[in-house]
């Protein structure tokens, strides 16, 4: 049997809400996070404000679902990136997978500050914090191209000296959970991978590279080309 057809009302609703968080992101990409409000979302899209209470109770329920949408967009980006190549070539699938990261962010500046920069002001995630699925994900995805390099990178990263103490809880089990047998010492590289295929990219969104450079995209390949260089791939 199929899947059961959405009702008239049903399909209304979902516009109006795709439609809220539309706005939402574009009062953001004109006046900062700021200024994401109910109330303004509503005068732009000639509602009522009790009218659209009706779909969002609180700001930071909106705010939660659009982190959680964006980040979930994101995750299911360069997931689909790296799975287009074979679980074999380990430095075809990093590439990727930076590659798909620095389009996305760029192609969605608003959804990338939202996720890793301005805070909303005043904003309070809910007990587990917003996006914990899509994050999961992404930091399951980046251990797991670590995990792969590993044989290949534990001769030159190996012996740092780390301990699971070192890291979050969360962290630390989720990765011995999914890998075990990879130690301390690749969680550390995971995290210094994340952040050499996140510099450039911030940097990027934000318009820092300009005026510096003609070609940042140039200059990304270059970094992931030494970021897998370093891995001994």
């Amino acid at each position: 049997m199929g899947a059961p057809t959405q009702t008239r009302r049903e399909r209304l609703r979902a516009e109006t809400t795709a439609e809220i968080k539309a706005v939402a992101l574009a009062l953001m990409a004109e006046g900062g996070p700021g200024a994401i409000s109910l109330r303004a979302i509503a005068r732009e899209m000639g509602m009522t404000a009790g009218a659209i209470y009706g779909y969002f109770p609180t700001r930071d329920d909106l705010v939660t679902a659009l982190i959680d949408d964006v980040y979930t967009s994101l995750v299911d980006t360069v997931e689909t990136a790296r799975d287009a190549l074979p679980t074999g070539d380990v430095a075809g699938r990093i590439m990727a997978w930076g590659q798909a990261f620095r389009d996305w962010s760029l192609a969605n500046p608003e959804g990338f500050r939202l996720i890793y920069g301005d805070p909303v002001p005043g904003y309070q995630p809910p007990g587990d914090g917003p996006a914990a699925g899509p994050e999961h994900r992404a930091c399951a995805g980046l251990s797991g191209l670590v995990a792969a390099a590993w044989p290949h990178a534990e001769a030159l990263h190996g012996g740092a000296g780390y301990e699971w103490s070192d890291f979050d809880p969360k962290l630390a089990g989720s990765v011995r959970e999914a890998f075990p047998g990879l130690p301390p010492d690749a969680v550390a590289l995971a995290l210094r991978v994340w952040g050499r295929m996140h510099g450039l990219v911030s940097l990027d969104v934000y318009g820092r590279l300009r005026w510096q450079a003609r070609d940042a995209e140039r200059l990304y390949r270059e970094e992931m080309r030494d970021l897998i260089r370093s891995l001994g791939l």
